[in-house]
């Protein structure tokens, strides 16, 4: 089991940038795929960022390309979502995932999840 802890969240104008972090324990980060999902208030949890255990690989909800960049640091256990030009639509609990099983490609899909954080909010105003 790995454990994975968020920060960054906050409140923000539209337009705005934000930063995400997860810091990773328990097993060797390196070796797992990583996703950001969020979820909205009334809502499903919605999948936005996902990057291979490599790091060369990234996918992206169509609702986040062009705006996020979800990128990772296996030196210091950590990934990261990068939010640019931030929507009120974006307003949502943001958490941290990791795959079930090493050495897997991106992950989409929260039945494939074997870990989740705690969750950071991130608010964006009009």
């Amino acid at each position: 089991q790995v454990q994975l802890v968020e920060s960054g969240g906050g409140l923000v104008q539209a337009g705005g940038s934000l930063r995400l972090s997860c810091a990773a324990s328990g097993r060797t980060f390196s070796n797992y795929a990583m996703a950001w999902f969020r979820q909205a208030p009334g809502q499903e949890r919605e999948f936005v960022a996902g990057i291979n255990w490599s790091g060369g690989s990234t996918v992206y909800a169509r609702s986040v390309k062009g705006r996020f960049t979800i990128s990772r640091d296996n030196a210091k256990n950590t990934v990261y979502l990068y939010m640019n030009s931030l929507k009120p639509e974006d307003t949502a609990l943001y958490y941290c995932a990791a795959d079930q099983g090493p050495y897997g490609g991106v992950v989409i899909t929260t039945g494939k999840i074997g870990s989740w954080g705690q969750g950071t909010q991130v608010t964006v105003s009009s």
